[in-house]
């Protein structure tokens, strides 16, 4: 009986080490925990829903504001698509539960599907904006052999004006700048909206320093709210990648390094 008792014991102890090491081994990096709880929060929290109500009730004000005012041309809003149109958290959730980063490849593979859920508040304000004689032209860093699928994902939910004429992809420089300028030659821009700074001012081009988008932020306070529309996006973007000073090579246990130096905690 003793000896029983020892080798069930024993046993289970093994699985319980094994039961140890596979949690150890599949424990997420504090950078995916964290990103994984981006995407719960973008999935499941009322509270994101009416952050977004709120950016696209401000943005209707906006609008309406402009179409009141003499133009001497037409009147255009530029929106990014990614987290500000589409939301891509079934992703993102998937990629850090699996204790993965992004990858170029398997990004494709998910925009291809052309099965994101909508931004909430984005399709009732877009088709507004439209309905008030402005155009909408969606200016995205997705790649050129993304256009069919991310045409076919807006024309899912009836989005306004998405056709090859309004859709400005990539076109070799991740900066808007010059396709923001080629929407000003014919139109006048009157909002912008977007989850990463770059989407809206090329300010924030060529990857400045975290201390460098702060001074811009303050610089351009007053346009937040007013022509620039900011959609919440806690999961990635250029502010992650000043973090890391723009070192897309790091690995997962450097980035969590750099997380833990620069994260405030209580020292008691």
């Amino acid at each position: 009986m003793r000896r029983y008792l020892c080798l069930l014991f024993f046993g289970s102890a093994l699985y319980s080490g094994q039961l140890l090491a596979q949690t150890s081994k599949d424990s997420l990096s504090v950078v995916n925990s964290g990103k994984a709880w981006a995407a719960l929060y973008q999935q499941r929290a009322a509270e994101y829903k009416a952050l977004c109500f709120q950016a696209y009730n401000m943005a209707r004000t906006r609008i309406d504001e402009a179409v009141k005012k003499h133009h001497t041309r037409p009147l255009a809003v530029v929106t990014d698509i990614d987290e500000t149109v589409l939301d891509n958290s079934p992703y993102d959730a998937a990629r850090a539960l699996q204790n993965l980063d992004y990858s170029t490849t398997t990004w494709k593979q998910w925009t291809a599907k052309a099965q994101c859920d909508t931004v909430p508040g984005a399709p009732s304000f877009f088709k507004y904006a439209v309905s008030k004689g402005v155009k909408v032209f969606y200016i995205t860093n997705r790649d050129e052999d993304e256009r069919a699928a991310t045409l076919k994902n807006l024309q899912l939910y009836h989005l306004p004006n998405a056709d090859d004429a309004h859709l400005l992809l990539k076109n070799g420089s991740s900066s808007k700048e010059s396709r923001r300028q080629q929407v000003l030659k014919k139109y006048n821009i009157v909002l912008l909206c977007g989850d990463n700074l770059p989407d809206f001012d090329a300010l924030y081009d060529n990857k400045p320093s975290e201390e460098n988008r702060n001074a811009t932020t303050e610089k351009l306070r007053k346009e937040f709210g007013k022509k620039y529309i900011v959609i919440p996006n806690p999961s990635y973007g250029d502010f992650e990648g000043a973090l890391f000073k723009f070192n897309y090579n790091l690995t997962t246990a450097q980035k969590d390094s750099i997380i833990r130096a620069l994260i405030k905690t209580d020292k008691n």
